[in-house]
């Protein structure tokens, strides 16, 4: 069994189309109740709102668009602008609980680094990202030649903030440069449904659409 063949129960995931980003949720459901979480590249505060409403954790944010900031401040949340390839060193160790970057790793310029900071930050850090090995990008690439776009990658290849692209089995293999221990993966298809659990990492990595792990030191 490879490390993508454990994880720990978690609630039944709902449609994307019902309950909108699935991979939040799923977040919010991984993270322990009265946790202090970072949350790296948190847009415009929806995850934090969650993880408050639905977990009682002390959210903070990190974020680098000057609208993004400006939404969380106006949803009274604790964020500050800045860059995650740049800005994570000057939070102490150990400082939260979680570190989460959900669907974001794939647009930062050292996700390695970033990795280890989220690492070093948090006792455990939670990672989203959508799965460039999915059956549909493959076959897009085959029949088209052309760079997919998809609902998880919904960007033209001119205009997407995507400057590294991975698989589910990319990430797996980062997680052990790192020297982190997958705690937790989850891969769901394109309809936001959990692929089967005992599923060997080769099915993950053609047929979820996205994943989460859970990464501890």
């Amino acid at each position: 069994m490879t490390a993508l063949e454990h994880e720990a129960p978690v609630p039944t995931t709902r449609t994307v189309a019902e309950d909108g980003r699935v991979d939040l949720k799923l977040i919010a459901d991984l993270i322990d109740r009265g946790s202090r979480v970072l949350d790296v590249g948190c847009g415009d505060g929806s995850l934090m709102v969650m993880l408050e409403t639905r977990r009682g954790v002390d959210a903070r944010g990190i974020e680098l668009s000057q609208p993004g900031v400006n939404e969380c401040v106006r949803r009274g949340l604790s964020v500050v602008q800045g860059d995650a390839d740049r800005d994570l060193q000057h939070y102490p160790d150990s400082a939260f609980d979680y570190a989460v970057l959900s669907q974001t790793i794939q647009a930062t310029e050292n996700p390695k680094l970033v990795l280890e900071e989220l690492l070093r930050i948090g006792r455990r850090a939670v990672v989203s990202f959508p799965n460039f090995g999915h059956w549909t990008v493959r076959l897009s690439l085959l029949l088209k030649g052309r760079m997919p776009v998809t609902r998880n990658l919904a960007y033209s290849w001119y205009d997407t903030p995507n400057i590294h692209f991975c698989t589910i089995r990319d990430f797996v293999e980062l997680a052990r440069d790192v020297g982190a221990t997958v705690e937790t993966a989850i891969a769901l298809d394109a309809s936001g449904q959990r692929v089967g659990m005992r599923l060997p990492w080769w099915f993950w990595n053609l047929f979820g659409a996205q994943a989460v792990f859970v990464l501890k030191r």
